[in-house]
This record gives structure tokens, sequence and C-alpha cells, in this order.
């Protein structure tokens, strides 16, 4: 029975048994841990199967998709599959009114076609080298916090340089279970990934925002691209004379479908969790975070909601920013919900008593672990006003408006510019001044001042109205003395009189940069303004983070020592994991059960042709109707997606499900709305992953985009 880590450890003082199912296992580790159990669940693999430097293994075909997401590699020739919310902004970027690859998808007929996405790169893990000795025999207890993090941060440097030196390799230091245990990972990046095929947003985001972190689910959440190598094989940018990387492994595909229990495992690099968190924590979450972002998000996407309703142009431009901005405000909506359902408060209360009573009954314990709660309670109190006014700061400015971001953009070419003559480096002045140029040409591609001016308006209100002015960035302060108060003529001002909100101005100024046009342009002062007081309230708020910093490592330590026999896993932080479970479905609330799949026939009960969330795609309606479903049925039906009870979180996005013998089953793509404190506390009944079907995956890609070619390069298990 599944249970999450620390509620097994409230119950352990009378109640001793084996650590659950649940759990972000490092995969190098697997022997010491989890072999038996996952085999007795049906895995066929052996623990060097998964992961093994020396020879191929399931490791070999995983890689970090850009900077959060999971990719798998699904061919012999390099294809990488993961979600279309992951390969999103490439679509979009790729994109135009004449070619409109959101709405009616896109597939290369031939390698040729295959489109580069220049900054995008995958990277693939070597090996993990396990460094704990060596870094904690140079810390002692007698160092303060900030001393020990200064010391661990030099000595991870010095040995992670030391490991890839003379390489191809890049490496990077981590540190696990509290600080408490050190890795580093060795990776090989490529950076030169091409878009190959996605659906259309239609199928890829069927539901999109109002079906988001929910279950039932009906949407084939997947975008292919492929690596692309030197010809000699190595990592090389792109260059048309690039090949198609000839991988270590690659995942068959399951034709065989998934039926409840089955076993299901998951290889990804889950982003970022935090089950040791004490209620001081989560309060905090409750009382000001979350409520923050839901607030003032909510007005940013109703705003950017009204524009893409204008035109499909409109539409385009807004597609990423809107799905970025709305993932994690419906997210604190929902963890919200769960904190208040599962009574994760009371649970927390109820371990952190039974971690002081388990101090209180030794001496040496008292004098090691006393003050730790106390250390985290202060902490949090100390820091709680800074804490609030950065995030309204973040959320308002620094990433509510783009026009903002733009600006401050420009603080290193300034900075070069505002140098006398002798001082200046030209070649520097024209390398900045050529990244910004490069950069609007982005910008404007994607923006329109009147949008961006209405979220500037209403946000800055919501500054306002809601944050103490002592807080306030001191431009803003300076504005609203001369607007009277008056933030919409404020902002009307801005807008009008900044070269960052006029393509042309903008253009005029590269040809011609100087320091004076910067200095007295409006959004560039107050970009500057929120920046310095942003890194004023973070440095305020930070200023606690050592108490923090301690208590939570000692709560680490202190709960590991309490259950000495316990089989612990670290918290996330964006490297590779494991998690395995098996396929089926929950009772959300009375008298409702979901179950483990949905069909395309939900995706037609679904259909609404006013709303561009369901509409359905003529072409996918016709082969339902006919049940063109070849190879790929289950029976005479369409499955769309699955859900497993494996343990995920974000960064998991495009993680690949496999049945015991490491073959494809689904992509995971999302959680599920009563599974929401799943970062904080495993909920054993609720906790799902949402999964597109593999079968779905392939049959759209044969019957729907008519893209053989891709298809036939795959490895089929029948």
């Amino acid at each position: 029975m599944k249970k999450f880590l620390v509620f097994i450890m409230i119950c352990m003082a009378a109640n001793r048994f084996a650590i659950a199912d649940e759990g972000m296992w490092l995969p190098f580790l697997l022997n010491q841990v989890n072999m038996e159990k996952m085999q007795e669940m049906g895995l066929q693999l052996s623990a060097k199967e998964i992961y093994n430097i020396n020879e191929s293994s399931l490791k070999d075909a995983i890689v970090i998709f850009g900077g959060g997401c999971t990719g798998e590699i699904i061919s012999d020739q390099g294809l990488l599959l993961t979600n279309m919310h992951c390969g999103y902004r490439q679509v979009q970027s790729h994109s135009t009114v004449e070619h409109d690859y959101l709405k009616n998808g896109f597939w290369a007929e031939e390698l040729n076609d295959e489109l580069p996405n220049p900054g995008l790169n995958v990277k693939f893990l070597v090996r993990v080298e396990d460094i704990s000795e060596k870094v904690n025999n140079q810390l002692s207890d007698d160092m303060s916090e900030n001393e020990r993090s200064e010391k661990i941060k030099i000595l991870g440097e010095e040995l992670s340089h030391k490991m890839v030196e003379g390489t191809q390799y890049q490496s990077v230091f981590k540190s696990y279970y509290g600080g408490n245990q050190f890795y580093i990972l060795i990776y090989e990046t490529y950076s030169d990934v091409r878009l190959v095929a996605n659906p259309p947003v239609s199928i890829g985001d069927f539901g999109s925002l109002t079906d988001n972190w929910m279950w039932p689910r009906h949407k084939a959440d997947f975008s292919m691209f492929r690596v692309y190598t030197g010809p000699d094989g190595k990592p090389a940018e792109y260059s048309p004379d690039n090949i198609p990387l000839k991988p270590k492994h690659h995942l068959p595909i399951s034709l065989k479908g998934v039926q409840p229990d089955d076993f299901a495992m998951i290889l990804g690099n889950p982003g970022s969790t935090d089950r040791f968190m004490t209620t001081f924590g989560i309060k905090e979450l409750m009382d000001f975070d979350h409520p923050n972002r839901i607030k003032i998000r909510g007005a940013k996407l109703e705003i950017m909601n009204e524009t893409m309703a204008k035109s499909p142009a409109h539409r385009i431009m807004y597609a990423a920013k809107y799905k970025g901005a709305s993932n994690y405000w419906k997210y604190s909506i929902a963890q919200m919900a769960g904190f208040e359902r599962n009574h994760v408060l009371e649970q927390r209360k109820k371990l952190e008593k039974d971690f002081i009573k388990w101090v209180s009954q030794d001496a040496n314990r008292i004098d090691k672990y006393g003050e730790t709660l106390k250390l985290i309670k202060e902490g949090y109190e100390s820091r709680k006003e800074f804490k609030n006014a950065s995030q309204y700061i973040s959320e308002t400015m620094r990433r509510g408006p783009e026009t903002i971001g733009f600006a401050h953009r420009a603080n290193e070419l300034y900075n070069e510019l505002n140098k006398n003559k002798k001082s200046q480096d030209i070649e520097k002045l024209n390398a900045l001044n050529e990244e910004l140029a490069n950069y609007g040409k982005k910008y404007y591609r994607d923006y329109l001042k009147e949008t961006d001016q209405k979220i500037a308006t209403a946000l800055f209100q919501i500054l306002k109205d809601d944050l103490d002015g002592k807080f306030y960035p001191e431009y803003f302060i300076m504005a609203m003395k001369e607007y009277d108060g008056n933030v919409k003529k404020f902002v009307d001002n801005l807008y009008n009189q900044s070269i960052f909100a006029n393509e042309e101005a903008f253009n005029d100024f590269i040809k011609k940069p100087k320091a004076d046009v910067l200095a007295q342009d409006a959004l560039f002062q107050l970009a500057m303004s929120v920046e310095a007081k942003y890194n004023d309230l973070y440095a305020q708020s930070k200023n606690y983070d050592e108490q923090l910093l301690k208590g939570h490592r000692l709560f680490v330590k202190g709960v590991m020592e309490m259950e000495k026999d316990g089989n612990f896993y670290p918290d996330a932080n964006f490297t590779m994991r494991l998690t395995y479970g098996k396929v089926g479905g929950y009772s959300p609330r009375d008298a409702v059960y979901y179950k483990h799949y949905t069909t395309l026939k939900g995706v037609m009960e679904k259909e609404d042709p006013n709303n561009y969330e369901f509409i359905v795609p003529e072409k996918l309606k016709q082969l339902y109707i006919t049940k063109d479903y070849g190879r790929y049925a289950y029976n005479d039906e369409m499955h769309v997606c699955f859900i497993t009870d494996n343990d995920i979180t974000g960064g998991n996005s495009g993680s690949p499900v496999v049945n015991g013998n490491g073959e494809l089953i689904g992509l995971a793509f999302d959680s599920n709305w009563e599974g929401m404190t799943g970062d904080i506390e495993f909920e054993e009944e609720m906790q799902k992953t949402v999964c597109t079907d593999i079968k779905y995956i392939v049959w759209l890609l044969e019957k729907f985009l008519g893209a053989q070619r891709i298809v036939d390069e795959m490895t089929f298990v029948e």
C-alpha cells in the first residue's frame, strides 16, 4: 500500500513496516533499495538494464529536453518524443498565418524538411559520481550555514571541473537529502535538435486550460524532434551537413496496450518537491504565495484571453505566453484545495510532534536537533513580509507586462555605453547591441502594445492597492506622486514615450545606440528600479535562509536517523529519477469512479465548435466514424489517455512510461486535480500520473498526419 514517506514516519513509533512504493528513486541505487519490490510488481529488467555506464541501458534513451522537460529517443535515427507543451514554443516560432503549425499540425516529409531550433538542446546523462564522503569530510558542525554552503560550493565546482576536464562532457553538482549527500552528474549535450512532427493544438492540447490538471483527459500531448550530430557522430552546432544521432539505446514501442494493474515505470527529470516541508512552509503557501499568484495571474490571463479571441494571428502571438502563465495559476488553485481536502497541515503537525518527542528522549539528540523546528519557524516568520513583497513585485512587474523584461535586457548595453570612450570595449558593445537587436526581432513578432499596456495597467493597480507603499520600486513611488495615484495615466504615458513599446523607435535606437536615450527612457528607468527593488527584497528575505537551510538539513537528517531502516529517496532536483507503480482508476469522491483510460468517443462528446479548447478536426471525426483504427485499436475502441499511480512532478513532462520489459506504453504529461498536494505530500489513493497512450500517438501519426516515414523508423513490439 502506498503511503507518503513522511506519513509513514508519523506512524512508525507504533507500527514499523516497509517503505511504500511511492518515491522518486535514484536509478543508480536501485539494487540497494527497490529491485526486489519492482520485480514482484512485474519488472522483467535487471538494475543494470536500467542504469549502466559501460553498456547500453534505459537511461541512455532519456534526455533533459530544453530547460525543464524530459524526452526519450524512440528510433535508431535519433527520433525524440516529448510533450507538445514542452515543444510548444518551438512549434509556435515556426508558425505563421500562412503556415499555422499550431492549428494544422506539422510533419516533415523528408529529413531536409525538419526544422532547426536555435537555442534548444538536449542532455544525455553519461554517469553519476558520489562525492558525499569527499565533501562531508571537509565540513564540520562548527561552521555557520553560510560557511558550510560556501565550502560545499567551492568543493563541488572544483570536483565537477576535474571530472570533465579534457572531455566534451558537462558536469552538474547537486546536493541531495536536504544538503547531506552530494553527487556530480556528467552530461553530453546536443544542440542541433530539429522539429519533426506535432499534432494540431486541437488534438495536442484538447481541453487546454479547462482540462489542465484534470482527469478524465482526452489529449495527445506530444511533439517529435530529432537529435543531430556532426558527421563524426559528436555533438555539433546546427549545420546542413549534420547527420541523425545514432543513440546508445532507443525505446521500442509496445502495441500490446495497457490494462488495470499493469506494471508502469517512468524515467525522467522531476523538477522540485519538498516532501519534508514543515507546517511553517505550508502555511506560507496557503497564506500568501498561492493566493497572490491566483489573483495576479488571473487578471493577466483574462486580458490575454480577450486578445487571443480577436483573430487567428492574435491567438498565435499569445498562445505560448498564455499557456506559460496559466499552468501554475491553476496549479496554485488545485493545491490550495488539496491542502484543505487532504488535511496536510494536521498530518505535518503530528510529524513534528513525534519528531520533538523522539529528540527529547536523548541528550545527544537534544544537543544536535533541539533547535531544528525553532530555526525553521523563526526563519519563515522573519522573511514573511519580504517574501510577500518580492512575489508581488515579481508577478506584477518583473513577470507581468512583457515590456519591462524587454527593457531590462538593455542594461548591459547601457552600462557599456555609459563608459567614457577610452574605457569602452567596442567589440563587446557591438555584440551587446546585436544581441539586443536579435532579441527585438523575436520580441516584436509576438508583441501587441495595446495588450501589454492593458496588462501593465491592471497589474500595477493590483500592486498599488495590495502592497504597502514602502515596498514599491522608487520609480513607481515618484510616478504615483507625479500622476496623483492615477495608474492608467502613468501607464499610458509610459508606453507612449518609451522606445521599447515602439518597434520603429527601438530599431532607430539600435542603429545609433546612445546611453542618454536609455537614461531618459521611462520604461528603462522603471525596469531598472523594479530590478533594484526586487533584488533588495530578495536579499532581505535571503538573510533568513541560513536559519531555514540549517533547520531543513537537520530536520531531514534527524528524520532519517529516527527511522534507520527506512529506504529514503531524496526530494526532486531536476536530475534523473525512476518511479514505479501500476495502471488503474480511482474514486475521487462518493459514488464516483474514474476508469483507468479514456477513448476517442470522449473527445467527440466534449466537442464544442464555439470553444477553441474543444474543437475537433473534421478528419479526426471521420476517422472516428469509420473506426479506421488498424492495429492500434483496443477491440473496436481507440484509447486516448490512461492513468497510473506513479509519483511525478513538473520536469517529468515528456517522460516515457514503460512496461516491465522497458517498452514504451505511454507519454506522461500531467497529474490530476486530486493529487496536486503531491509535491508536498504523496496522496496514496488519489495521486495519478496522466499519460497519452502510445498507440494513440502512433495512430495519429499514421492515420491523421500521414507521417508514415516517421512510423516506419520505429521499433514495434506486438
